[in-house]
């Protein structure tokens, strides 16, 4: 039966407005209850909380606010309410198969526990600038429908000893305390590997309290994604950190058009020869290609057309051809 801790832990979970973990103490009631041979009653429990989460709809579960006293916790994560699900990002059916399995763990954690397993909830994102990492990212938050916190590596990371690891501990206490997905973007600025030859005392002992405080267990299971354009940068040690590796890389052909047509509503385009806007797109990243329609889309906008026409297109995508030269040839 339930204990008096138990209900003592709901109730204050309840007055505090955390209906994810209020939530979370009653599926653990029904593990218990599985656990003891009364299935009807623990399924019962289970279809009950499910029941009050569809009726919560996409409303955040999670209090947003920040409790202090933790200090600078506020200056060091950026919140962000996702708009956006894995239907939106456009990605190798492979990856996506992957992702909506790691998706189905999250879920499903509860029942996973019950035969003690943990849900898998550190991924690490690799792939060329704007090939989808961090729209990916918050696609991963608004299907588990939890907010997404970016860790701001420009505030995390200082110059004075100790005070890194202890800022990133600060990080870690909340991912042990609310349940979000946190996000670690250009992570090679703290997981860059420890035998660098400009690497400095500070930074290894950073790496290192990052090592061990992916070790930790959270009953959260929030989803921790790292996210780095140079993974030859990453310290080896990270590699058996994560749960799973998920390679980005530039759009294929039907990822270009499938990413043109995303981006080009709610403007029509009767007559596209896709062939020659593949061609004018090949190279460029998901992001500049999406820029590139945006941009068209604008100028037909401003130009009064309802249609988008090929020459209208591939203009755009050279213009980002020709950025991207440009920068090449500056640096």
């Amino acid at each position: 039966m339930t204990n008096a801790k138990q209900i003592e832990k709901m109730l204050r979970s309840h007055a505090e407005g955390d209906d994810e973990q209020f939530f979370s103490i009653a599926l653990q009631v029904a593990a218990a209850e599985a656990r003891q041979g009364r299935r009807d009653t623990a399924n019962s429990l289970r279809a009950a909380v499910d029941a009050a989460r569809a009726k919560d709809g996409v409303r955040p579960s999670i209090p947003i606010a920040f409790a202090s006293p933790r200090g600078d916790l506020e200056g060091l994560l950026d919140l962000k309410q996702p708009s956006i699900t894995l239907a939106d990002v456009i990605l190798p059916s492979a990856s996506l198969d992957r992702l909506n399995h790691l998706m189905l763990q999250q879920r499903k954690r509860d029942q996973l526990r019950e035969h003690g397993k943990l849900p898998s909830n550190r991924y690490l994102f690799v792939g060329p600038p704007g090939s989808g990492k961090t729209m990916t990212a918050e696609a991963v938050a608004g299907e588990l429908k939890l907010p997404l916190f970016v860790i701001r590596l420009d505030t995390l990371i200082t110059r004075f000893m100790g005070e890194t690891a202890a800022k990133l501990r600060l990080v870690f206490d909340e991912i042990l305390r609310r349940r979000a997905v946190y996000l670690f973007d250009e992570f090679d600025a703290v997981g860059g590997h420890r035998a660098a030859s400009n690497d400095v005392a500070e930074m290894r002992r950073v790496l290192n309290s990052f090592l061990q405080f992916m070790e930790e267990k959270t009953a959260t299971d929030s989803a921790i994604i790292a996210a780095t354009n140079h993974p030859e940068l990453l310290d080896k040690a990270l590699l058996r950190r994560f749960d799973e590796v998920l390679e980005f890389s530039l759009p294929t052909p039907d990822q270009i058009r499938a990413v043109i047509k995303y981006n080009l509503r709610p403007i029509k385009y009767p007559r596209i020869k896709w062939k020659a806007v593949e061609e004018a797109a090949e190279g460029l990243s998901q992001a500049e290609i999406a820029r590139a329609a945006s941009e068209a889309v604008k100028t037909a906008i401003l130009a009064q057309r309802s249609s988008i026409t090929t020459q209208g297109l591939t203009e755009k995508l050279v213009d980002r051809q020709s950025m991207r030269s440009a920068f090449t040839t500056a640096s």
